[in-house]
């Protein structure tokens, strides 16, 4: 059986963050699904510098390495003043064309807006980097009534559906653009 390489990158470093609950959550989801090798990257762990340049540095050629390796991605998103944390968009810059023709899904969260601006944003930039956002999101609405104390998700079948849909997609697109970089060389 062939699987498919996926990097789960946690895109929010603060250090109050929620991140983790909903990460651990969306990758027990993502550990049934068949097909798939997963590589969480904790962009709170993978200790990218801040400052330019980032030649020689060993944090991000590791991370840029993972990037390199996965055939798909999704990042877990949280919604910061109406977009995406500044973490997520240096983990996009500091690789380039490692992100070439995969494809990438999401999972937003956030208060009533569930982190859909956070994604809309992300749309308008991965282009740049030749990545192919898919269409099915995970949005999680008032994330903060979703889970319990203890970081466990109160009714994870409301969204079980979704993730599954997502997962379909995301594995058909990788499926699609690894088949046709076999055939010719993607033009970028």
């Amino acid at each position: 059986m062939s699987y498919i390489q996926i990097a789960i990158i946690i895109g929010s470093t603060r250090e109050q963050r929620f991140a983790k609950t909903v990460a651990d959550w969306f990758v027990s989801r993502a550990e049934i699904q068949q097909g798939l090798k997963l590589d969480v990257i904790d962009l709170a762990e993978a200790c990218l510098p801040a400052v330019l340049p980032y030649d020689n540095d060993p944090a991000t050629a590791a991370y840029v390495k993972r990037i390199a390796k996965a055939e798909a991605f999704v990042m877990i998103t949280p919604e910061y003043n109406h977009s995406f944390p500044a973490s997520l968009k240096q983990a996009i810059d500091v690789a380039q064309t490692e992100w070439h023709a995969k494809p990438v899904a999401f999972v937003s969260y956030g208060g009533m807006g569930g982190g859909i601006r956070s994604v809309e944003h992300l749309r308008a930039v991965l282009p740049e980097v030749h990545a192919t956002s898919i269409r099915n999101t995970v949005s999680l609405h008032n994330v903060w009534k979703l889970f319990d104390e203890q970081g466990n998700f109160i009714e994870p079948e409301r969204y079980n559906n979704s993730v599954d849909a997502m997962f379909a997609q995301l594995v058909w697109w990788a499926n699609a653009l690894i088949a046709a970089k076999a055939k010719a060389i993607y033009p970028a």
